[in-house]
């Protein structure tokens, strides 16, 4: 068997570098005196921060990722953060058809990774899940585009469209029946397979990067108790 390099179809990219050495990360330290008690204030005082700096394009894309019991199998994707109130991390779908609805039937649990390169970070959120109220929910999909609630009417998410009936035109049709459902009417009831789910962190980790590889690394854990709060520990990295 080759091991050589030449052998793979990718082996040690390295960017604009002309060597394969990874860039190092050079930007910024972290230390425990600069965290907030809270992972939420914390949270809320880096996306400030991404969110003010031009670099950093969609500060509130995060990967969303959820596992399916009993198999295991795990399905990742990108989605927006859409709030963040002091219960947890709040993100919008469809919780019917969509696979991240499947694998949370079995396992209410779910993580979120946001990375900003541009800032040398990335924070990683890991919690149960709940449901947003209809009402709750409401409140936000009233400020999507018209185009984007017709869409979650229309969208029977992650199934197949299958190209032998139609593919993409089976979709558009059901479009132009949601459109002529809704024809003259401003404010479209949300689906009620579709809405927030908010993840409510157990662990919430802030990470720094910096050079060789040796990035500073501080992980929140939700303490149970009386006396709620957060334990706050220094990770190697």
């Amino acid at each position: 068997m080759a091991t050589d390099g030449a052998s793979k179809l990718i082996f040690a990219p390295a960017g604009k570098n002309s060597t394969q050495q990874a860039d190092q990360y050079t930007k910024a330290s972290l230390e425990r005196h600069q965290l907030d008690p809270n992972p939420f204030t914390q949270f809320h005082n880096w996306f400030k921060h991404a969110q003010q700096s031009s670099a950093v394009h969609q500060p509130e894309t995060v990967c969303f990722s959820t596992a399916d019991l009993p198999s295991g199998a795990v399905s990742s994707r990108f989605v927006y953060l859409k709030e963040l109130d002091d219960r947890g991390f709040v993100i919008y779908s469809n919780w019917e058809t969509s696979r991240k609805a499947a694998d949370l039937r079995s396992n209410p649990q779910a993580s979120l990774a946001f990375w900003w390169a541009a800032l040398e970070r990335q924070v990683r959120v890991e919690g149960r899940v709940e449901r947003l109220s209809a009402a709750e929910s409401q409140t936000y999909y009233n400020i999507r585009a018209r185009g984007s609630r017709v869409g979650a009417w229309a969208s029977e998410q992650s199934r197949v469209l299958d190209e032998g009936e139609g593919g993409r035109e089976v979709l558009e049709r059901r479009v132009q029946e949601v459109e002529k459902r809704f024809e003259g009417m401003e404010e479209i009831p949300v689906p009620e397979f579709w809405g927030g789910l908010r993840v409510l962190p157990a662990v919430v980790e802030f990470w720094q990067g910096r050079d060789s590889r040796l990035h500073d690394r501080f992980r929140y854990t939700k303490v149970e108790g009386e006396d709620e709060g957060w334990k706050i520990e220094r990770l190697s990295p």
